[in-house]
């Protein structure tokens, strides 16, 4: 039996990069999947297509997670579309740009931590009710080894996940009474847009770094989700699993 059969699992952000690998891999494991998505209405019906090919229920949710009342919406509808919920995965996030902090627009600051920060407090916010009324469930966060690594020219992104990092911990010990367990990912470099973007600021040195030779794939980043969210792993809460290839 595939770890994660029976099970139903919501993804944010997962139309493409790190929460569509999730996504899939959670569907390779047995589970029926809902993602959300803010913009890209044919990557999201792609994944859906490729989780229901692999004989999944898979549902698509346009959602803007700096909007509390769209998220618990979403969350509702999500886990009527599923019957239940075992497991929510906060995802979505952008990256910030390369500047030193006295650079960062002020405006610029606020986006991005109202995306990676308040994004996760929403998705979390509408989650932990519905996991508690259950008395299980697995809820994980995407975060990044730059909240421990704190590198030059990233503070809003670093910030939020550090911020991310924090909250996790603390949901983590609020809710273990309650059969919910909270996890955090933290994934170095993975082959994504924003990996991309940084290749083209740091060129072969990023790569050249990672002590395994190379960087990372989404799916690889699933399994990890897939282990976390399945029962294998009912006796592991508010931990954070970097998995970076050994670069931190």
């Amino acid at each position: 039996m595939a770890a994660l059969t029976g099970k139903a699992a919501l993804v944010t952000g997962g139309s493409r990069g790190i929460g569509r690998g999730i996504a899939l891999e959670m569907a390779r494991a047995g589970a029926d999947i809902a993602i959300g998505y803010r913009r890209d209405g044919e990557a999201a019906r792609s994944c859906v297509a490729e989780a229901e090919a692999l004989g999944r229920r898979a549902f698509a949710f346009v959602v803007d997670v700096r909007d509390g009342e769209a998220v618990h919406s979403m969350m509702r509808d999500a886990h009527d579309a599923l019957g239940r919920l075992d497991c929510v995965v906060a995802n979505a996030g952008v990256p910030s740009r390369f500047e030193e902090l006295q650079d960062v627009d002020p405006g610029y600051w606020d986006r991005v931590i109202q995306i990676n920060l308040y994004g996760v407090f929403h998705t979390l916010h509408a989650a932990v009710p519905i996991l508690r009324e259950q008395g299980a469930g697995a809820l994980l966060t995407i975060s990044s080894v730059g909240a421990d690594m704190c590198g030059a020219k990233g503070s809003p992104y670093v910030a939020a996940k550090a911020g991310v990092n924090a909250m996790t911990k603390v949901v983590a010990r609020e809710n273990a009474r309650h059969g919910v367990r909270a996890n955090i990912i933290s994934p170095g470099l993975v082959q994504t847009d924003i990996a991309d973007g940084m290749k083209d600021v740091h060129g072969d040195a990023l790569e050249k770094s990672i002590p395994l030779g190379r960087i990372g794939t989404s799916e690889e980043i699933g399994k990890l989700a897939v282990y976390l969210a399945s029962d294998d792993a009912s006796w592991i809460t508010g931990k954070n699993f970097r998995i970076d290839g050994g670069a931190w």
